[in-house]
């Protein structure tokens, strides 16, 4: 069966390579000229890569970790030390370190907790571990229920203090949403909590060896082809065209250079755009029923992801770092995470400005100054005295309308893969899954949709379909 994919980010790039495995035909729509949706990059004249963001892999991706495998390129992921790192804004240029010690879970995440001495006193870390308990105790049926709270609201109503708050999870909530506590769902902190508390390896990170368009993006296409699939770019999608019964017709792509309109015909179709464009392209009659009017519930949340190139090195750590900074979320020197970007000379910090409400319609310029003023704080070192860190280039990357913005109440928003329409299905990280709006959640969510659609039109329904949240057997420590 011919199935048309609007979207060539990794929802639709997974959508269709699950499909290919169950004995279906995909042909995948790319709008822009560049794989990969929220994972894109560029290079630019120098040769150098910048990112739409700054990608960290978790080992609480199981479906990400299994496509990596089926594809033979797990090897790509670089892991790191099981630790996560925070700056200390009250002491300029000292780290606090949450080390995970290689014990069953969630004795390991809790040991690291109880370890760290320059963050948390001990009263605070018992408060958070008696906090915490329910969510990890009373399961997802609980975690769910919480979505009418904001995280920050939970964490009150929980007893554990201001201090846990600011010293921990602003940082955590700008790295995994790009909202603040206060704004978030706690739902969704509580998730990916849990993930962290159940598995062994699920806060454990890692960095792709390159970037995400080729080291990633590119072997999905290229299996999706070898195997009879079609992968399009410079291919928008104008107008989604239906039959009288308002199932549809077929996907109006728009010509490009001059080039007519083409309607591209299957015989199911699937949105794996961005909830916001897919709300403004919705036909007019299905914007009459209730799954579709749904939608209007989400929308995208700003980000801005900065690479600033120094002349000289300003970190040799290997790792993510939360900076707790008011302006910044997460950031890595590039330079010592990534192998492709790897300059043992020059430093190449990627940096995350969340939340980005009030950043989004600035100039790269005062991007950039207002970064560089943050950083002079976590680096005094080399921006103090007569001969500092000069900046060589940098490039400023705004998406306006990112993964959807995870509030309270947003959960009775996301619609499921299935549409009321019969050949018609969405694929997205802001559909139903179980993971938040992230990489994981957007495989997931192809695979899922690919899944719905093998179900409906059965082929030969391949193994891999029918584990779809199985961990690869070579799991985060030995990956």
């Amino acid at each position: 069966m011919r199935v048309a994919i609007a979207g060539a980010g990794l929802a639709g790039l997974s959508c269709a390579k699950y499909l290919t495995d169950a004995g279906h035909t995909p042909i995948v729509l790319e709008s822009r000229d560049v794989l990969g949706g929220l994972v894109a990059a560029w290079k630019d004249s120098d040769g150098d890569w910048y990112e739409v963001g700054l990608h960290a892999f978790f080992g609480a991706y199981p479906n990400m970790l299994q496509l990596l495998k089926e594809l033979g390129i797990e090897d790509r992921l670089q892991w790191k030390e099981h630790t996560l790192i925070f700056n200390q804004p009250e002491k300029p240029g000292t780290l606090s370190r949450f080390d995970v010690p290689d014990i069953p879970s969630p004795f390991n995440v809790i040991a690291s907790i109880l370890r760290n001495k320059d963050m948390l006193t001990w009263e605070q870390k018992i408060r958070f571990a008696i906090g915490l308990l329910p969510a990890v105790v009373r399961g997802q049926k609980y975690v769910e229920d919480m979505d009418k709270y904001s995280f920050l609201e939970w964490l009150k109503r929980q007893g554990v203090g201001e201090r846990v708050t600011s010293d921990v999870f602003i940082a955590a909530c700008k790295a995994l949403t790009f909202i603040n506590p206060d704004e978030v769902s706690a739902t969704i902190l509580l998730t990916a909590l849990n993930r962290f508390l159940q598995e062994r390896y699920g806060s454990k990170i890692a960095f792709l060896d390159g970037s995400p368009t080729e080291r990633l993006c590119s072997p999905i296409v290229d299996y999706i082809r070898e195997r009879g699939g079609e992968v399009r770019l410079n291919a928008p999608l104008k107008e989604i065209l239906l039959n009288p019964d308002n199932t549809v017709k077929g996907y109006l792509i728009r010509g490009l250079n001059g080039a007519e309109d083409e309607v591209i015909a299957a015989d199911s179709y699937v949105s794996a755009i961005s909830v916001d464009p897919l709300k403004a392209i919705l036909p007019k009659p299905w914007k009459q029923m209730e799954f579709f009017q749904k939608l209007e519930g989400l929308e995208g949340v700003p980000v801005i992801n900065l690479h600033l190139w120094f002349d000289r090195k300003l970190t040799q750590i290997d790792h993510l770092l939360f900076s707790r900074s008011p302006l910044l979320s997460v950031y890595a020197d590039m330079s010592n995470t990534c192998r492709k970007y790897a300059n043992p000379d020059r430093s190449m910090l990627e940096l995350v400005l969340a939340p980005a409400k009030d950043w989004i319609a600035k100039s790269d310029e005062e991007i950039v100054a207002a970064t560089i003023a943050e950083l002079e704080k976590l680096f005094p070192d080399h921006f103090g005295g007569d001969n500092p860190a000069k900046l060589l280039k940098s490039h400023v990357v705004k998406t306006p309308r990112s993964v959807y913005k995870a509030t309270p109440g947003r959960q009775q928003y996301r619609p499921a893969q299935v549409t009321p329409i019969a050949n018609f299905y969405l694929a997205g990280s802001y559909t139903m899954q179980r993971y938040l709006g992230s990489m994981e959640g957007a495989v997931l969510s192809g695979k899922l949709t690919a899944q719905a659609i093998s179900e409906a039109f059965p082929v030969a329904i391949s193994s891999n379909l029918q584990t779809l949240t199985r961990p690869p057997a070579t799991n985060a420590a030995t990956a």
